[in-house]
């Protein structure tokens, strides 16, 4: 395997030349962390629901939550058994849907490359562990909803929150049978594992919340640091 090194990341090359992506036809996008930077709203919410079990909780602290599934993180990170889980999934959701859903924005560049992948004729779908109810209206918030074919996301009964479950969900659902051009884009190592599974390409990008060395571990086809960089893998 070559890579072609930047600074203090590395993208995969097929030789010594820069990589020529546009066999990728059909694009998988995460939401948090790779489209918009949802701190603010998702580290209220997980703050508000710590909160009722009589938990204290720095924003800061509750950063790791941004990515992961809900469940997994309030299991891991603070050892709630399903069930205690399940509760705090719904005080997370008593304030998520109505303040924190808003309490996020969109990463300088997005609609522009969005835009810029429609007009190459390429097919985007998200890709994300969030509700799909809660995905479509942070798309339509934001106006980029139009650049989607299809919204991938979770159900609000906990199921189909796996990133493998998702990604296999909207290729489903594309009708896509060629694995060989599908890409998935995440910030996290879920993404990655999720994009591994189902036996995609995938991108780790940097500029998120998941560090460079969470992402590189997970061997992924390509790492970007910024949306110039992931401009230059996809077009």
């Amino acid at each position: 395997m070559n890579y072609f090194s930047l600074d203090t990341h590395l993208i995969k090359t097929g030789g010594t030349t820069l990589p020529n992506s546009k066999k990728y036809q059909t694009i998988l996008f995460d939401l948090d962390g790779t489209l918009t930077d949802p701190k603010i709203g998702i580290t209220k919410s997980v703050q508000y629901a710590l909160k009722s079990f009589g938990i204290e909780e720095s924003l800061e602290n509750l950063i790791p939550f941004i990515g992961p599934p809900l469940k997994y993180s309030f299991v891991n990170l603070y050892q709630f058994d399903e069930a205690k889980a399940t509760l705090a999934i719904a005080k997370y959701r008593e304030y998520f849907a109505v303040t924190g859903l808003y309490e996020n924005e969109l990463f300088a560049g997005v609609p522009e490359l969005l835009q810029d992948l429609r007009t190459e004729g390429k097919t985007l779908a998200l890709a994300t562990s969030k509700p799909t109810v809660y995905a479509d209206q942070i798309l339509e918030h934001f106006k980029i909803r139009e650049y989607f074919t299809f919204v991938a996301g979770s159900n609000l009964d906990g199921s189909r929150v796996e990133k493998a479950e998702v990604i296999a969900y909207a290729l489903k659902n594309l009708g896509v049978s060629d694995y060989s051009q599908v890409i998935m884009i995440g910030d996290r190592k879920h993404d990655l594992i999720g994009a591994k599974t189902v036996g995609v390409d995938s991108i780790g990008v940097l500029y998120g919340y998941g560090s460079h060395e969470e992402l590189s571990a997970e061997v992924p086809t390509w790492l970007a640091k910024d949306l110039v960089e992931l401009r230059e893998i996809l077009l």
